[in-house]
């Protein structure tokens, strides 16, 4: 797909890509866990995140000794890259891969940088896990539909950075997290939160209890499983403070789903808006503010005017 080519918000059938989105997750848990293996902890998680790129994914500088490296999955040469701050570099094609043959491979690929990592090759986050190395059953991708989904993350990542500078407290960073699959962005009250029960599949409940240890308003999107099997964003907040759910949003397509309880916008209302970023932010702000208000968050203390590029923020 060319630049001229490129559909600004382009359709993603869930049919049509759901053995290549299953492989690519499992392929970004391998690629997340070898950050997790060599970061120190950082709150909510934070060290083992994904980030856009302009190209695709990316674990960012990992450190390893004196030096660092990182990895890109690169969704437009389809290429899985290793690259060193010593100049050296390893890649191979992502097409033609089990998760099993991609394992195999990375690992293969680090060894060859002087790069020795282990492990935990059992998937987060998922019903029936198969351990990477033994994984020869999802084995799809599709060129065409990782390009959407890269267009749909590029997009994405870009109001959820405009959405961020409005928050003046704690926010994370726009970033993918590889165990559920979903690029998010988190406001923080600044107030503890009650311990969260725990009870992810295949996540340890400390793992949950560290990542809810404040209370939150958390936004994101991710193409979808279970209840909502279509692309979407959602919106969520912890603890979910009296009256929240039922608290009207915008714009109009988006609902409160009892299944997994947070607010949901089909990414198809997104895509076919007359103004697809416009109707993303109204999203983001009205479910932020139906959180912000039910739980009483200092929301003058809290909150600024959005960003502009090149201007200072007013004092």
């Amino acid at each position: 797909m060319s630049r001229t080519s490129q559909v600004p918000w382009p359709e993603l059938p869930t049919t049509a890509w759901r053995e290549t989105n299953e492989t690519l997750h499992l392929w970004t848990q391998i690629v997340g866990k070898i950050r997790l293996a060599r970061e120190p902890w950082l709150n909510h998680s934070w060290h083992v995140v994904l980030y856009v790129t302009a190209r695709g994914l990316t674990t960012s500088p990992i450190p390893d000794g004196t030096r660092t490296f990182q990895i890109e999955l690169d969704f437009l040469d389809h290429a899985l890259r290793i690259s060193t701050s010593d100049g050296a570099q390893q890649q191979f094609a992502l097409a033609g891969h089990s998760v099993a043959s991609f394992y195999a491979a990375i690992m293969a690929e680090l060894a060859q940088l002087g790069i020795h990592v282990a492990i935990n090759e059992m998937p987060n986050e998922l019903p029936e896990p198969i351990r990477f190395s033994q994984d020869h059953q999802h084995a799809s991708y599709d060129p065409d539909a990782v390009r959407r989904f890269l267009q749909i993350l590029l997009n994405v990542d870009r109001v959820f950075k405009q959405f961020r500078t409005a928050f003046l407290g704690k926010a994370s960073p726009v970033h993918f997290f590889w165990g559920s699959f979903d690029l998010a962005v988190t406001r923080f009250s600044g107030r503890r939160a009650p311990r969260h029960p725990g009870g992810v599949p295949h996540l340890p409940d400390e793992v949950a209890a560290e990542a809810y240890s404040h209370e939150v308003s958390s936004a994101g999107f991710w193409p979808g499983s279970g209840a909502i099997d279509y692309p979407a964003f959602y919106s969520y907040a912890y603890p979910e403070p009296a009256g929240f759910r039922t608290t009207a949003v915008r714009p109009d397509a988006a609902f409160f789903s009892e299944a997994l309880g947070e607010f949901i916008l089909p990414y198809g209302a997104v895509r076919t808006a007359a103004q697809p970023d416009q109707a993303l932010l109204e999203f983001l702000q009205s479910t932020y503010e139906a959180a912000a208000n039910a739980a009483k968050w200092d929301r003058q203390a809290l909150e600024c005017a959005p960003g502009q590029p090149g201007v200072v923020r007013q004092i």
